[in-house]
C-alpha cells in the first residue's frame, strides 16, 4: 500500500567539509580526520590489513601559528622502501588482496585510478604504463588508504570542500623540476574553483588533490549542517600562516529541511544571435549536465533587446558549461557565482489510471507530502493514445494518487 510507502522517514546524513584555506596533502587529511574523531588506534589496526611493511604511523600535537593541530607522520623504517615506482596495477592488486572493507578498497583504488589517469594524460601514456614515484611510495599509499579508513570510521556519507587556494613556485619530482601546481595536481583539479592566495611553495600535493577530486561533491562555502566536531591536520612546512587543513564534521537532515547543495550560477548577456540557436544551446547544456537552463528578456545599452542566459550547475561542471557557451553563442565572457540551493526530497511513483500507468513526482517536507505532479510526457502520450484532453489525463492521475494516500 502507498500509505505504508509514505510513512514518515527522517534521513540524517553525516557530512564532512574540507576547509582547504591553506591547502591539502595526504598527511594533513589524515591528521584532520583523526583530530575530528577518527580513532587513531583503530586506524593503525586497519592499516595492518594492507601488505605494506617497515613503517610506523606517528601522531603528535603541534601548534601552527596559534592553532593546535594533529601532525601525522609515516616513518619509513628502511630506505629500501623508497623504491623506484609502483604501477597502478600493482597498487590496485595490493589493495584488493588486503582484508580491508569493500568500501575502503573501492574508494582507495578509485583515488589511485584518478592519479593514474592524470599522470597518463600528462605523459601521453596509458594508465598501465604509468609508474607512480612519489605517490607510489609507502607514505603516500598509507595516506590515501588511511584517509579512506578514517572516512569509514567516522561514518561519512558525503564530503564537501572549499575552493582551493592558488600557489606558485617550483618543485623537484622524479622527472625533474616542475612549476607549481604540479602537473598532476593541476590536472586533477580541473573544473574546481580556485581562490587567490599566492603562497610560494607546494600547499596542495597530488595526493591531496586526488582525495578532493574523488570525494568532494561540490566546492564552495560550508553547506547548511549541524556541526559536531572540528579537526585540524598539520602540514610539515611553514608558510607564515597556519598551515593546517580544517575538517568540519556534521549532520544534514535531508528530509527535515530539504537537502542543501552548493551550485554555481553562470550568466551571460547575448544580443546578437539568431533566436533559433538557443534551442541547440539549451540542449547541449542539459546534455553536459546542467541542473537548469533559462533565459530572461533584458534591455542592454543603447536600448537593445537581449537575452540573459542563466545556467545552474554543479561546480565540477562549470568548465563544460562555459565551453558550450563559447562554442555555440557569440558571448566572449561569463559571470560565475557560488550559491546554495535546497530542494525538497522527491521520489517517483506510478499510479494506474483508465489511461494507463502514469508517473508522478512526489515531494515531501518533514516526512509529509507537500506536492505531487504527474509527469508531462506520460500524460501527453496517454492523451494522444486515448484521444483524450491532456488536462483530463492529468486530473485523473492526481485523483488516483489521492485515493491511494
Amino acid at each position: 500500500m502507498l500509505k505504508d510507502w509514505y510513512r514518515k522517514k527522517e534521513v540524517v546524513l553525516k557530512v564532512a567539509y574540507f576547509d582547504c584555506f591553506a591547502g591539502i596533502s595526504g598527511d594533513m587529511t589524515l591528521g584532520a580526520l583523526v583530530d575530528a574523531g577518527a580513532d587513531f588506534e583503530s586506524l593503525k589496526r586497519e592499516l595492518t590489513k594492507l601488505c605494506v611493511k617497515d613503517y610506523e604511523l606517528k601522531l603528535d600535537k603541534v601548534v601552527k601559528h596559534g592553532i593546535t593541530a594533529a601532525d601525522i607522520t609515516v616513518d619509513i623504517k628502511h630506505n629500501s622502501e623508497r623504491r623506484p615506482g609502483r604501477s597502478y596495477s600493482e597498487i590496485k592488486r595490493m589493495i584488493e588482496e588486503s582484508k580491508l572493507s569493500d568500501r575502503v578498497k573501492n574508494q582507495a583504488v578509485a583515488v589511485f585510478k584518478r592519479l593514474g589517469e592524470a599522470e597518463a594524460k600528462i605523459h601521453g601514456k596509458s594508465i598501465e604504463e604509468i609508474h607512480f614515484h612519489e605517490v607510489g611510495a609507502v607514505d603516500a599509499i598509507v595516506d590515501i588508504v588511511g584517509a579512506c579508513i578514517c572516512l569509514e570510521l567516522l561514518g561519512i556519507d558525503k564530503v564537501f570542500a572549499s575552493p582551493v587556494p592558488t600557489f606558485h613556485g617550483m618543485v623537484n619530482i622524479a622527472h625533474g623540476a616542475f612549476p607549481l601546481p604540479a602537473p598532476a595536481t593541476a590536472e586533477l583539479l580541473k573544473g574546481v574553483p580556485w581562490q587567490e592566495l599566492g603562497i610560494e611553495g607546494e600547499i596542495i600535493t597530488p595526493t591531496g588533490a586526488a582525495i578532493l577530486a574523488q570525494f568532494a561533491e561540490s566546492f564552495g562555502p560550508m553547506p547548511a549542517m549541524t556541526t559536531n566536531t572540528i579537526g585540524y591536520g598539520a602540514g610539515k612546512k611553514d608558510f607564515g600562516m597556519p598551515n593546517v587543513l580544517r575538517v568540519v564534521i556534521g549532520e544534514q537532515g535531508s528530509h527535515k529541511h530539504g537537502e542543501y547543495k552548493s551550485v554555481q550560477v553562470i550568466e551571460t548577456n547575448i544580443d546578437d544571435i539568431s533566436p533559433q540557436i538557443y534551442e541547440v544551446v539549451m540542449e547541449r547544456l542539459f546534455d553536459a549536465g546542467a541542473l537548469d537552463v533559462y533565459m530572461t528578456p533584458i534591455q542592454m545599452k543603447k536600448n537593445r533587446p537581449a537575452v540573459l542566459l542563466s545556467i545552474i550547475c554543479a561546480p565540477s561542471d562549470t568548465s563544460k558549461m562555459t565551453d558550450v557557451i563559447f562554442e555555440e553563442t557569440s558571448s566572449i565572457g561569463v559571470r560565475i557565482s557560488n550559491q546554495h540551493r535546497t530542494c525538497l526530497p522527491r521520489e517517483m511513483i506510478i499510479v494506474d489510471t483508465k489511461f494507463g500507468p502514469i508517473k508522478l513526482k512526489v515531494a515531501k517536507k518533514n516526512g509529509e507530502i507537500v506536492n505531487a505532479q504527474p509527469e508531462y510526457e506520460d500524460c501527453k502520450a496517454a492523451a494522444a493514445k486515448h484521444g483524450a484532453a491532456l488536462k483530463m489525463v492529468r486530473d485523473v492521475a492526481i485523483s488516483e494518487f489521492l485515493k491511494s494516500v
